[in-house]
């Protein structure tokens, strides 16, 4: 055990009172949980399905615009922004208590939303408008004119550095690369047929395109913003695209095959596809990277597959009509109050053990200043 020396005995006091009270907090936040919900949105009947990922089970319905398809949960977990297909806005929903406490007006059909990394913006893909509209989540308005992108957008990722926005061009067969510095284009790259979704890996090299008329996955080198080697055959109308937390996985939702496939992102290859329910659409990662939640447009469900093996576990959780999830809809959620754990006898001792040096060396401290 080494001792704690210094030439101002104070500061030393000081010092080893902090250390101790850092182990005493470690030991009252070891317990501690964080909660993670899924926010499905149902197309079909204006409805966001809150999914308790912990149980597998829907714990809210919250109603928001007309025909939602995409959303987006804030890094914090704190909101989840819903792009109403037909009512031309964006529902920000309070996540702690399940409520929508904005609706956005955005442009044409609404479609695509990602978050930024700091949580300060949000970019919504207008498909009938050609264009991605910014809204500031501290004031919940859009901030200045709406970023020109390629025809029919769709899907919109952001890096992890909030430097870039992907955003997938349908009828355009391109990937829009947005500067969010200053909300301009700077590069336009042509991927496969119908490009739908779009994600972004963690490290932020990798921009993964689902091609839903190619049956495949381009990837985008991000440091050059072109295609590296041909594209990944996948399944049947890929539509949603989402990567596991480490990298080394991507899923795309199949839409025509009812399937999910499973790309091997270091050799860029199908490793497994997994069936699911039917047209499924959306697909999004938790982020303990243990399950991948796939939203089965056409069942009302969602099915969940275990990534360590790869299949389905559990029955597909029932959620509203046409569920469409598109876009990252799921993230920790603010950690919910846990009972703090007592601390065993031997760490009571500890704890006991250091306050009595620390109580000794006061006092020692406070002699020399006496009689010094």
């Amino acid at each position: 055990m080494s001792i704690i020396q210094s030439s101002d005995p104070a500061r030393s006091v000081r010092t080893l009172l902090a250390a101790v009270t850092a182990g005493v907090m470690a030991l009252v936040w070891s317990g501690a949980a964080t909660a993670q919900n899924a926010y499905i949105t149902n197309q079909g009947d204006g409805t966001v399905s809150v999914i308790n990922t912990a149980t597998n089970t829907v714990t809210a319905i919250v109603t928001v615009g007309s025909n939602p398809y995409g959303v987006a949960v804030s890094p914090n977990g704190t909101r989840a922004y819903v792009a109403n297909y037909s009512s031309n806005t964006v529902s920000v929903i309070d996540t702690a208590t399940n409520t929508v406490i904005a609706n956005v007006p955005v442009g044409n059909v609404p479609y695509g939303v990602a978050v930024s990394p700091d949580g300060t913006r949000v970019y919504v893909v207008n498909s009938n408008s050609n264009s991605v509209s910014v809204i500031n989540t501290a004031t919940n308005t859009v901030v200045g004119p709406a970023i020109a992108v390629g025809s029919t957008p769709t899907g919109v990722a952001v890096t992890p550095d909030g430097a870039r926005a992907y955003v997938a061009n349908t009828s355009s067969n391109t990937v829009s690369v947005i500067n969010t510095a200053t909300n301009t284009v700077i590069a336009n790259v042509t991927v496969g047929s119908s490009p739908y979704g779009v994600a972004v890996s963690p490290d932020g090299t990798r921009a993964y395109v689902a091609n839903q008329n190619s049956n495949s996955v381009s990837v985008i080198n991000t440091a050059t913003n072109t295609v590296v080697g041909s594209a990944i055959a996948v399944g049947s109308a890929p539509v949603g695209v989402a990567v596991t937390p480490d990298g080394t996985r991507a899923y795309t939702a199949n839409l025509a095959s009812n399937t999910v496939s499973v790309i091997n992102t270091a050799t860029n290859t199908v490793i497994a596809n997994v069936t699911v329910g039917n047209n499924p659409f959306g697909v999004a990662v938790s982020p303990d990277g243990a399950r991948a939640y796939v939203a089965n447009l056409s069942s009302n469900t969602v099915s969940v597959i275990n990534t360590a093996t790869n299949t389905v576990v559990g029955s597909a959780i029932a959620v509203g009509s046409g569920p469409a999830a598109f876009g990252q809809f799921i993230r920790p959620a603010a950690a919910a109050p846990v009972p703090v754990p007592v601390p065993t006898l031997s760490e009571w001792a500890m704890i006991l053990f250091g306050l009595g040096l620390a109580g000794g060396a006061a006092v020692l401290v406070q002699r020399r200043r006496q009689f010094g």
